[in-house]
């Protein structure tokens, strides 16, 4: 019982965190074009367009912040693995419960804990940009500060929780590591 309850938490998390992954990751495409057209009107029309080039800004900020925790979940975040990689999938579990506990939950609170003035703070004074022209919405994307720790915990949690169904054996092993083949390539 207690294990599907667990399995449905994880099915959860990780979808949203999936879906909020995918749905910034075109924000990439949007920097991109965004920079192109800043660009082209100030060196082809000689045209300030401030609030196109604060919006790249606002767009990096968005993908670094709710990416962080759909990087998580693919594992694709920097590691250093000279041992992990050679761990036995049960060491490996207990590796990620341990980071999780140890180093993820009290970096994610620290994160939220320093940031929540800061944050409450503009969003009651409705913080906008310091250019004229900008985009006026600074104190939304400050609220991001408080997202970051947030999903990144869920995401954290998530996989400490992959990793306790592991060592109970009712799922497998959520830390694949490198092949044979792989590690002589």
């Amino acid at each position: 019982m207690i294990t599907k309850i667990l399995s449905r938490l994880v099915q959860l998390i990780e979808a949203l965190i999936e879906w909020a992954g995918k749905l910034v990751s075109w924000l990439t495409l949007l920097m991109v074009l965004a920079v192109i057209g800043v660009l082209i009107l100030r060196h082809g029309f000689g045209l300030s367009a401030i609030a196109i080039k604060e919006s790249v800004t606002y767009m990096h900020a968005t993908v670094f912040m709710i990416g962080a925790a759909y990087t998580l979940k693919h594992n694709e975040h920097v590691r250093v693995d000279v041992f992990y990689q050679k761990f036995s999938p049960f060491k490996k579990a207990w590796i990620e419960i341990l980071g999780f506990v140890l180093l993820l939950t009290p970096v994610c609170w620290f994160i939220y804990y320093y940031s929540y003035k800061t944050v409450a703070f503009n969003w009651a004074l409705e913080t906008g940009s310091n250019d004229p022209g900008g985009i006026p919405y600074l104190y939304v994307l400050m609220g991001l500060l408080l997202v970051l720790p947030v999903s990144l915990f869920l995401q954290g949690l998530a996989n400490c929780l992959k990793n306790i169904l592991f060592l109970m054996g009712q799922s497998e092993n959520p830390n694949p590591g490198l092949t044979e083949e792989q590690h002589h390539v």
